[in-house]
């Protein structure tokens, strides 16, 4: 959508990274609109086979809010309710 695709998002580095690091989560936080589900699903998908756990933030973030702005507890709120996608 918007002309984003696959290589643009550098999906085969992150990819590599994922393996060579081994991280035990990998937090998506893409706006909560439908390109930003379906790139968090896409994500999702490809670092599946990693077995690398794929969560994604909760929605406790306002919709077109800039994160510098979000106070701490809010922050928080959105970490602890993310979602395994």
């Amino acid at each position: 959508m918007d002309g984003i695709g696959p290589n643009q998002l550098r999906m085969r580095e992150l990819i590599e990274r994922v393996a060579a690091e081994g991280p035990a989560e990998v937090i998506v936080a893409t706006n909560p609109n439908a390109e930003g589900e379906a790139t968090a699903l896409y994500i999702s998908r490809c670092l599946g086979p990693s077995g690398v756990k794929v969560t994604r933030l909760a929605y406790g973030l306002p919709i077109g809010g800039d994160l510098d702005y979000a106070d701490e507890m809010t922050l928080a709120k959105a970490i602890e309710g993310r979602r395994t996608i």
